[in-house]
């Protein structure tokens, strides 16, 4: 049975991994096959061969993952948005389902949508904006209220970088087909509540107890983790608490998962069997185990609804419900077997959970804790086992945490050792009675404490040596440790087990491979409606712009930049180019500098402040050479201090090696360009060009278009962005001059390769195609 369900997990994970999804009528054939063959092997098992009997049910088992995943992803694509549809005003009327999320002056929030005067998705994700002209803030939005709304929506998309977050994956795992915001109508209005559905109360109860505990912690530091642990709604966690977490490796302790769920069972079924067996007359009809057991479901039942029922939640219940189930069938199924039905469950219910990190995390985590505690000749007990077990986990999990974060904290036993007793046996059980009785004390006393535990976090988290970065690893590297960790995790008496530690150093000594000298790798990241380029020689990294910012809390620098930068290995900028002022290229920017060390920043105009001796003006005639590599500032000159805009006297960048060059134009408009033809046009000529302000009307005139000729030109846009970059004049004009396009909008980021061998250029989209993308 075990090995079936690895291989059915197998064929669920082969099919993510699919550019596109195979017509309807083939997947029909193969269900038709496979139901077919199923029959025929059950009908002919005493005639197979022992080969034969392991071969088919797995071979079964792989096509059955195959498909299901298949025809999953057929039935929730088809609850698509028409392109028709993209970008005009809709009208529906739906129910607010789940909290909604106050972003300083907007809303967002998921709305299911019951009638609309277009072809529209089920659910959406939405945003109310404030007015732009009035500043008048959206109306007050809450769970389950019925709304009739004017819309302006769009298909899923996302950025797409290498190792970066996948935002359309997790948008189609949650079932959510299109997004959009509202657009400001006199028809936008409240109707009546939407009634008795189950969920809708659910999630009214839990809007209530978020805005219970924000009456009672007011600005409370620790508020946000409290109502994490509580209703599973982690975003009012700050983000240099979420940092603290991630460099002492406590995440998991802050999101409602295996352990908040399986602690709320236990003590549930606990207090459950010590309360009958106290009734010596129901034990006879019932016994104190199943009773136990049922307590135990519904409790953790019931928390995973006060959670909200989000995704990894519902992995946690599901996996206790099997252990449950078996436990109460009277059969007492190894540990294996149990999390191999738990396995299957999760992937019937949500075959997306493979492209989740939390998935894979969670079920190693048990299966280390099953290596660990079985074949013992002696069992493991105490806060000895709880310990082993700890460090178990901690050093099992490197691998994983390598290819999925690009590090892991070496002070995670410790903090753990701490966190973890404190958040299960205090905090936690101090947040549910707070929620189940309506007193404050219990409230302030967990935030307290809270607040305590966090102290020491921070402490700890704050050590040079706290987090182990490095590139993200490769496959054979990872497969390599892996095997050698779980060899080493093997009962003692195991042959070669401390040698089989040595299997990690590869994975850890790893660095990515860099260009030769005289050649360079620039990347235009994907950050939408903006710029960042990395640009790396043999030793050096330089970056051009840090991207805009997403909103009030977050920007492109902590959210596209330094993860990219994390997992190629990068420890260092030698140089950190801040074109311009405008954010939509320097919004990033302050992240990114509290992020990695930046030896040096050049600025090119007066927005961005150079007030120390690292950082120096973007002026023409500035060159240097890196690794061989021949880096020149192009523009502004110091005549050039009467142009009046900000995007005319933004700095530009040429690049040249061996293979070819590369400019870099940054916002650049006419006159600028002016300025710069004037000054010569002899080295101008590049064989890629970063196309001036993303393609303006207001940019890349025709003089300008004869002095570079580049064979390639990138766009770095933004999906449907409102300023209709590229403009269709401006890429009719690079065409018509013999150069290929490339936009990051729809093909992700994009890799330039300039070497001995010429240039090459790829697509992210391209390199990594997946059948959600562009659905």
């Amino acid at each position: 049975m075990r090995y079936a369900v690895i291989l059915f997990a197998l064929g669920v994970w082969i099919f993510q991994q699919l550019p596109s999804v195979p017509p309807a009528e083939w997947m029909l054939l193969g269900t038709l096959a496979l139901t077919a063959a199923a029959v025929a092997g059950f009908l002919a098992r005493e005639r197979l061969s022992v080969r034969w009997r392991w071969v088919l049910p797995g071979l079964l088992a792989l096509s059955a993952g195959l498909l299901w995943a298949g025809w999953r992803a057929e039935w929730r694509l088809a609850d698509e948005l028409p392109m028709a549809v993209e970008g005009r005003d809709v009208v529906v009327s739906g129910v607010v389902a789940g909290l909604p999320q106050a972003l300083g002056d907007s809303v967002r929030f998921v709305f299911e949508v019951e009638s609309a005067d277009a072809a529209v998705p089920v659910r959406l994700l939405l945003s109310w904006y404030a007015d732009r002209r009035s500043g008048e803030l959206p109306p007050p939005v809450h769970a389950g209220e019925r709304w009739r709304l004017t819309l302006r929506l769009k298909r899923p998309h996302g950025f797409s970088n290498p190792h970066g977050f996948d935002y359309e994956a997790w948008l189609l795992e949650r079932g959510l087909r299109a997004t959009g915001y509202v657009r400001k109508a006199e028809g936008n209005r409240r109707l009546a509540e939407a009634g008795g559905q189950p969920m809708l109360r659910v999630h009214r109860l839990r809007e209530s107890v978020r805005e219970r505990f924000a009456t009672v912690l007011g600005e409370g530091a620790q508020a946000g983790i409290l109502t994490a642990l509580a209703i599973g709604d982690q975003r009012a966690i700050a983000p240099a608490q979420w940092e603290v977490f991630r460099r002492t490796g406590v995440n998991h302790l802050v999101a409602i998962s295996g352990l908040h769920v399986s602690l709320v069972a236990l003590c549930a079924g606990g207090l459950a069997g010590w309360l009958w067996r106290r009734v010596p007359r129901l034990l006879l009809h019932v016994p104190v185990r199943r009773v136990a057991l049922l307590a135990a479901v519904l409790a953790a039942t019931c928390y995973a609804l006060l959670a909200g029922m989000g995704i990894p939640v519902q992995r946690a219940l599901i996996m206790l419900v099997v252990a449950a189930a078996a436990l109460h069938g009277g059969r007492e199924l190894a540990g294996s077997r149990v999390l191999a039905l738990a396995l299957l469950a999760v992937l019937v219910v949500d075959p997306w959970a493979v492209l989740s990190a939390g998935f894979w995390l969670s079920f190693a985590a048990v299966g280390v804790i099953l290596l660990m505690l079985a074949g013992r000749l002696q069992a493991l007990t105490g806060w000895r086992a709880a310990l082993r077990v700890q460090l178990a986990i901690t050093v099992a999990l490197v691998p994983a945490l390598l290819v999925l974060f690009q590090g892991f904290s070496l002070v995670s036993p410790l903090a753990n050792a701490l966190a973890i007793p404190l958040v299960s046996l205090v905090i936690t059980p101090l947040v549910l009675v707070a929620v189940l009785v309506p007193l404050e004390a219990p409230l302030h006393l967990a935030h307290w404490v809270a607040g305590t535990m966090m102290g020491a976090l921070e402490w700890l988290g704050a050590r040079d040596f706290a987090l182990w970065q490095q590139a993200a690893p490769p496959v054979v590297a990872v497969a390599a440790a892996c095997a050698g960790l779980a060899w080493l995790l093997l009962p003692r008496g195991t042959p070669a087990r401390p040698a089989a530690a040595l299997a990690v150093v590869p994975l850890l000594m790893w660095a990515p491979p860099r260009p030769p000298a005289g050649a360079f790798v620039a990347t235009v990241l994907d950050v939408g409606q903006g710029q960042a380029v990395h640009v790396q020689t043999t030793g050096r990294d330089l970056l051009i712009d840090a991207g805009p910012p997403y909103g009030p809390v977050a920007d492109a620098g902590e959210r596209v930049v330094l993860p990219y930068l994390r997992a190629a290995g990068v420890q260092r900028l030698d140089l950190l180019v801040l074109t311009h002022g405008d954010a939509d290229h320097a919004g990033g920017a302050a992240s990114v500098l509290d992020g990695i060390p930046v030896s040096a920043v050049m600025t090119g105009d007066e927005a961005v402040p150079a007030t120390d001796g690292s950082r120096r003006r973007c002026r023409a005639g500035e060159a240097w050479t890196w690794d061989g590599v021949r880096f020149r500032v192009l523009h502004p000159a110091a005549e050039d201090a009467g142009l009046r805009r900000d995007n005319d006297r933004a700095c530009v960048l040429r690049i040249e090696a061996d293979g070819g060059a590369m400019l870099v134009a940054s916002d650049i408009e006419k006159a600028a360009e002016r300025a710069l033809l004037a000054r010569g046009t002899e080295g101008l000529a590049s064989t890629v060009l970063v196309a001036p302000h993303h393609g303006s009307r207001s940019s890349s005139t025709a003089a300008l278009v004869q002095a570079v000729r580049p064979r390639e030109v990138l766009y770095s846009v933004g999906y449907r962005n409102p300023f209709g970059h590229p403009h269709p004049e401006v890429w009719a004009r690079w065409t018509a001059s013999g150069a290929r396009a490339w936009r990051t909008d729809s093909q992700g980021a994009l890799r330039v390769v300039a070497d001995g061998q010429g240039v090459r250029i790829e697509a992210e989209r391209e390199r990594q195609p997946r059948y959600w993308h562009g659905r």
